[in-house]
């Protein structure tokens, strides 16, 4: 494929990525986990919050609380033991992206981060207030914390800053924080800042660790599945959070020539509703929107479609919502199109997951498949979605739509498109 010319949208890649997840420390264990549907990752109780909030569950990083942000970083990952527990993921996420993709120092240096992230480092605000942390990590208890220093004030939205310094970047280093859209919205951000020639290189990605209070806010809301994360699942309860991050290099076709690549994010677009502080819109008409407004951009129509990563929360009114949306979206092409419904490997990964279904996209585009779905115990009648579960499904089509919705009725969707160069 040659380079975009002037009169078409120019194109950007995808040449590295990285993940650290519950499922593991890499992306290759990342597809592994995906990979072994039936024995995925179960949620696990929150040290120190189950205890109080009993249906509070999680799917957690190995390693607790000191090796999300101790000496050796996540999952033994090398980290400074001064990052907080967001930061300390993306950059172990990032270090293993800018090693796929061979950038060099130079490329390294110019380089932008964008990274999206819901709560931040809140969660150490949380225990240095709550346990009085020592500001390595350790809070005396056991309890999740991260790092952060000397107890005084620290900006909560501080992870790109913290994987650019510690990168040694000097491009732009921008923080996203609007919800679960977050890492959606940062993609948008990355996308047009190499397409408007302000970057030939970017680190996109999000990152989240896990703290209490969005965990029993949700508890107190009645959207949290006591068992575990099962969308489109007449039994389901609410959703349940994870935590880790996914990176993916952004190339321009300038900075991407000769390399490798997992293929081209073709569309993006947002959008906000503003209907309600939590409830998603009923009548879905900016759902509509985004999507359709994604796939004009990438110039690919519903037929085009091989796979739909949804924002499938496993809260009822989000997946019954959805449902709705793709059959209007994609018409006659919806009931034969399959959804790979990534929650129920990793939960809900809040303002990092977007960047976590664009990597699951790239290596489905590598690979020419999807992973077999958790098999559903209840599949929900009133959303009768394609959730192939007996195995790999071929990716037919080389396009996968990606949806990520946020509180505050902030919509997102992506085309990317696994068209090798």
């Amino acid at each position: 494929m040659s380079p975009s010319s002037p009169t078409t949208t120019p194109d950007v890649f995808v040449t590295g990525i990285g993940a650290i997840s519950c499922l593991g420390g890499s992306a290759s264990e990342f597809w592994t986990g995906l990979k072994a549907a039936a024995a995925t990752a179960r949620p696990t109780p929150v040290p120190g919050l189950t205890e109080r909030v009993p249906d509070v569950l999680a799917y957690q990083v190995a390693g607790g609380a000191t090796g999300a942000t101790g000496a050796t970083g996540p999952a033994g990952v090398g980290a400074r033991s001064d990052l907080g527990r967001a930061a300390g993921f993306a950059l172990a996420a990032a270090r293993e992206a800018v090693a796929d993709a061979g950038l060099g120092p130079r490329e390294l240096a110019g380089a932008a981060v964008v990274i999206g992230t819901a709560v931040g480092e809140s969660g150490g605000r949380e225990s240095r207030d709550r346990d009085g942390s020592t500001g390595d990590g350790s809070t005396g208890d056991g309890s999740i914390g991260d790092g952060g220093g000397d107890g005084g004030w620290e900006p909560m939205f501080s992870v790109a800053a913290s994987v650019g310094g510690e990168l040694g970047t000097f491009g732009a280093n921008i923080s996203v924080s609007n919800a679960c859209a977050a890492s959606g919205y940062a993609l948008s951000v990355a996308v047009d800042l190499i397409r408007r020639g302000e970057a030939d290189t970017v680190l996109l990605g999000g990152a989240e660790g896990i703290s209490w209070v969005p965990l029993a806010s949700f508890s107190r809301l009645g959207a949290a599945d006591p068992e575990t994360c099962r969308p489109f699942d007449a039994e389901r309860r609410g959703t349940v959070f994870g935590e880790g991050a996914a990176v993916l290099v952004l190339q321009s076709a300038r900075a991407a020539a000769g390399r490798r690549t997992y293929g081209r994010l073709l569309g993006t677009a947002w959008s906000c509703d503003a209907h309600h502080p939590t409830a998603p819109d009923p009548g879905g008409e900016q759902l509509v929107r985004v999507a359709r407004a994604a796939l004009d951009e990438a110039a690919r129509g519903p037929g085009d479609i091989g796979c739909v990563i949804p924002h499938g929360t496993g809260t009822r009114q989000n997946d019954v919502i959805e449902h709705q949306v793709l059959h209007e979206v994609l018409g006659e092409h919806a009931a034969r199109t399959p959804l790979f419904s990534l929650k129920a490997f990793i939960g809900h990964t809040a303002g990092a997951a977007a960047a976590f279904a664009a990597v699951s996209a790239a290596l489905m585009a590598r690979h020419g498949e999807i992973p077999a779905n958790v098999p559903l115990a209840h599949p929900d009648p009133e959303c009768p979605v394609l959730l192939p579960q007996d195995g790999p499904t071929a990716l037919e089509r080389p396009n996968v739509l990606v949806n990520a919705y946020a509180f505050g009725g902030s919509n997102f969707t992506m085309v990317f498109g696994g068209e090798a160069r």
